[in-house]
């Protein structure tokens, strides 16, 4: 699917739903517990596919007021999957102790991410490249000291700044 995506055989939109699909049709569930990096990698991607799918549900249906417990219970099942998420990546970067990590703020079309959305790179390994706005994921990060103070274009700037 990514490759799909890579050629613009899929939108934006298409590869998340088939994505999440994948998810539910073979009834996939994340690891308990993350000792290699393929662990941490599968679970980062299992909870930014469900977070990415219920936040674009809530998104479809944001001004409609006859489906506002819809839009809220997407939108909150959205940031928990976020969260999720951003935990799985943590476990991951402890795993391999910080090392090879890269992070910085992106360059942003969208004004509500803008000096918010940060990439994390892991830089020993091949197109692994993670997303977040957590500002307790951040700090960690500069804790750590692999936060770089400024801003650069995303690595996937594309598919990142691309709507749906």
């Amino acid at each position: 699917m990514i490759m799909q995506y890579g050629n613009g055989d899929l939108t934006k939109r298409e590869f998340l739903e088939q994505n999440f699909e994948l998810v539910r049709r073979t009834n996939l569930k994340p690891f308990l517990r993350v000792d290699t990096y393929e662990k941490g990698l599968f679970n980062y991607q299992y909870y930014n596919v469900l977070a990415k799918y219920y936040t674009m549900l809530a998104k479809e249906i944001r001004n409609r007021k006859k489906h506002r417990k819809y839009y809220n219970y997407y939108l909150n099942k959205g940031n928990n999957y976020y969260h999720e998420k951003d935990k799985a990546a943590l476990a991951l970067l402890k795993l391999i102790e910080f090392k090879g990590v890269e992070a910085y703020f992106v360059e942003m079309d969208s004004k509500s991410l803008r000096d918010k959305l940060f990439e994390i790179v892991l830089l020993d390994y091949e197109e692994a490249i993670f997303h977040s706005k957590a500002q307790w994921l951040l700090d960690i990060l500069r804790e750590e000291k692999v936060f770089i103070e400024e801003k650069k274009v995303s690595l996937i700037d594309d598919y990142i700044n691309e709507t749906y």
